[in-house]
């Protein structure tokens, strides 16, 4: 009995063992063949009121798979011509075998590549299907279309008189309005985009204008306390009193303004390097001081500090707003990191101040400013001395022009120190005539107040009203 009762057993066994090892079967499909695609059209140019119309259809041919045919994945693929299908834009489709697209869908897809409005381009369009687990996948022949994107309203609206200025004490002109033009006006891009490239002070704020000289409207944020709002965000019309702030560090940087979609960009051109010069004149405190500018952050450190009579005169660089690492003076125009005595001037003036932390030297030499040109006052030969509003910051001078009239800012009524404009609205020493029409363009005849800014570190610039 006990033989029998092994043998059923072994035998029981052995059957679940089989049944286990059974594998199932799976369903086997043919192959599927690649569609052909085809468009109701080859052109389209819609305009904004057709946003919501369907202003293309695409259909194509049975793959002939061989599973139900609503369960089929199609992917409609759209890119730039020439691209091959690198950045395609794709819409999935399942079962049917037809899409539409309206315009608003097509011209967003079209501007997202980077297409310009009201500017026809070629696009190429073709379909990939497959079974609904993306296994046999085909391609079809390529459509190509051509299409032209139109002005959507936009998010913001743009400046009515095609013009944006930049404004602030992070700009070159600070807080006055009206600004200079050359160096702080923004260039059209197109009906909805503007982009400029700045000098912009360190840590402070500016706002944008849409009229020069007026503040009645300005674009600016909600909040200046979102997190990296001074690398670009969100803005709009008018949005309170909060101003837009600057990168933490001093330098050039291009702003982009996308009106379109209320978005607005800053990106890094290049960084000063700073030197500050704080002193007995300002109460010896780096985190106020004024600074020296090196423009190509080499060491060599450029800057105009207006240093009150009375007082020692004395003072010191230091290369951050704090006394962590100071340079004094290590005697013949030379400098001591981390030690030396004071450096100082013999009396109060309006100093152009040179510091270079490679070489280890420095030099103060006492300026006053004048304009000297073609105009009739001066006919290259007479000076016109500038005034120095000490409040603002600012020289300025009265001259009267005629047709063609051109000038320079020089230094202490001599040739070795001179500013004129290459064509970008900031001074450099030796630049071109102002007024030249080939780089800073003409000057229109009349009477004019000049204001020349020399207060921000190794960046100048001027403004003609």
């Amino acid at each position: 009995m006990k033989y029998f009762s092994k043998i059923l057993f072994f035998m029981a066994v052995t059957g679940a063992f089989f049944t286990a090892c059974k594998k199932d079967t799976l369903p086997f499909y043919t192959h599927g063949s690649a569609t052909v695609l085809s468009a109701s059209t080859n052109v389209v140019a819609p305009v904004t009121a057709d946003s919501n119309k369907n202003v293309i259809t695409f259909l194509w041919t049975n793959p002939q798979y061989a599973t139900d045919s609503s369960t089929i994945k199609y992917m409609v693929q759209i890119d730039s011509s020439g691209r091959n299908f690198s950045k395609a834009v794709s819409k999935t489709i399942i079962g049917s075998r037809t899409t539409n697209y309206t315009a608003k869908e097509l011209n967003a897809i079209v501007l997202g590549m980077g297409f310009k409005f009201n500017v026809a381009y070629d696009v190429d369009v073709r379909l990939v299907s497959s079974y609904g687990n993306n296994n046999d996948q085909f391609q079809s022949n390529i459509v190509k279309i051509k299409v032209t994107p139109y002005v959507t309203p936009p998010k913001v609206m743009p400046p009515a008189g095609k013009m944006l200025f930049i404004v602030g004490n992070a700009t070159a002109g600070g807080w006055g309005n009206p600004v200079p033009v050359a160096a702080q006006q923004f260039t059209l891009i197109d009906s909805v985009t503007y982009q400029g490239t700045f000098f912009l002070n360190g840590s402070n704020s500016y706002v944008l204008l849409p009229v020069n000289g007026k503040w009645d409207n300005k674009y600016n944020i909600a909040d200046a306390s979102v997190p990296k709002i001074s690398e670009g965000g969100v803005f709009g019309a008018n949005m309170g009193n909060a101003n837009i702030p600057a990168p933490a560090a001093t330098g050039m940087y291009t702003i982009n303004v996308d009106f379109q979609n209320g978005i607005f960009t800053v990106t890094k051109a290049s960084l000063f390097g700073l030197l500050y010069v704080p002193g007995d004149y300002q109460g010896w405190t780096p985190a106020t001081a004024p600074a020296l500018g090196a423009p190509a952050n080499d060491g060599n450190f450029d800057g105009y500090v207006n240093i009150p009579a009375g007082g020692s005169y004395a003072f010191k660089f230091t290369t951050k707003p704090d006394w962590s690492n100071s340079l004094g003076d290590g005697g013949n125009g030379t400098l001591i990191p981390g030690g030396g005595g004071n450096l100082a001037v013999s009396a109060g003036g309006y100093y152009h101040i040179l510091g270079n932390t490679v070489a280890n030297t420095w030099s103060a030499t006492a300026t006053t400013w004048s304009l000297i040109g073609s105009f009739a006052a001066s006919s290259w030969g007479k000076d016109i001395p500038m005034m120095y509003d000490a409040n603002n910051h600012i020289w300025t001078a009265t001259i009267t022009t005629a047709a063609g009239d051109q000038f320079k800012f020089r230094a202490n009524n001599d040739w070795g120190l001179n500013y004129g404009d290459p064509g970008k609205g900031s001074l450099v020493v030796n630049g071109n005539n102002i007024g030249d029409p080939a780089h800073s363009g003409a000057i229109l005849p009349g009477t004019h107040i000049v204001t020349l800014y020399l207060n921000n570190p190794g960046y100048y610039t001027y403004m003609i009203q």
